[in-house]
């Protein structure tokens, strides 16, 4: 596998207008242990995004809960000024109140200030593209979506994207704000979301899978491992392979605090899967 081949070949248009390599990174494992705190080795995690950066890509996913705000500060201090055509993606939605501990708090005094935040850690004036990371089962959606239509207004957001939600949350948000992504829970053994993946396809809706690997458990896939021994290639290369060619509106975010395991994910776009690999893949989950 070529570690050094880029994705410049394989794109998508958020929101019909930024393009984006598919292959993106989620930057929510450069933080400590349990997504809280700074990480272990701070110069490791800031190599890490600037080799992204130079193998192609140029789509980064974080949100103001992770660390909480040390992903977003290790961005900018690793890439600012950024270099033209990087898409900063940031969510807001969450709290933090200790480790691997995630309270859902979509009022829109919360967001406002988690907007705030997020302008000023990334070191901008207009956050590309802003996701809900949650809708609040306490607060009224259209009170969330109301909060995100008047910040696009103001153009403190560009675009705007929804994370862990269904199609009729979709479409209500529909009324509010052109919705240009859906970020949720998808892998190769995991398709809980397909109807969702299949609607956003249907409407140029970008979507951005989180746990792409399953935390790692398609390792115990036989057939990941059966293809990946035929391409000499990871199962995780493997099962990256298969999102990249199972919707061309997926976009990818695999995260990691290790610049050999980047490289490692990053070799999945040169993975060239035929059809009877997919055909195995598909079998995994089939839909």
């Amino acid at each position: 596998m070529n570690n050094e081949a880029t994705i410049s070949e394989k794109t998508f248009k958020i929101g019909g207008d930024l393009a984006v390599n598919r292959l993106g990174y989620g930057a929510m494992r450069i933080t400590g242990k349990g997504i809280w705190g700074p990480p272990k080795d701070e110069a490791e995690a800031i190599r890490v995004l600037q080799r992204a950066v130079e193998l192609g890509v140029n789509f980064i996913d974080t949100a103001d809960s992770y660390g909480p705000y040390i992903s977003e500060e290790l961005i900018a201090k690793a890439l600012y000024p950024y270099p033209e055509g990087l898409v900063i993606a940031t969510k807001g939605g969450l709290t933090r109140t200790g480790p691997d501990q995630w309270p859902i708090n979509a009022k829109p005094d919360h967001l406002k200030k988690a907007l705030e935040g997020s302008l000023k850690r990334l070191k901008q004036d207009q956050i590309q593209l802003y996701q809900l990371h949650r809708i609040d089962p306490v607060v009224p959606a259209e009170e969330s979506f109301k909060f995100l239509q008047g910040a696009q207004q103001e153009g403190l957001i560009k675009h705007i994207g929804l994370s862990e939600v269904d199609i009729d949350v979709i479409k209500k948000a529909q009324e509010y704000f052109e919705v240009v992504s859906v970020q949720n829970m998808y892998s190769v053994d995991n398709r809980k979301w397909e109807r969702v993946l299949q609607y956003c396809r249907a409407h140029q809706i970008a979507f951005i899978p989180w746990f792409p690997l399953n935390a790692g458990n398609v390792a115990s896939q036989d057939k990941l491992k059966q293809i990946a021994e035929k391409h000499k290639a990871s199962v995780h290369q493997v099962a990256l392979s298969w999102l990249l060619n199972h919707s061309d509106n997926i976009l990818l975010i695999p995260g990691t605090s290790s610049v050999q395991h980047l490289e490692e994910n990053m070799g999945a776009a040169s993975l060239e899967l035929d059809e009877a690999d997919i055909k195995i893949l598909n079998s995994i989950n089939p839909q």
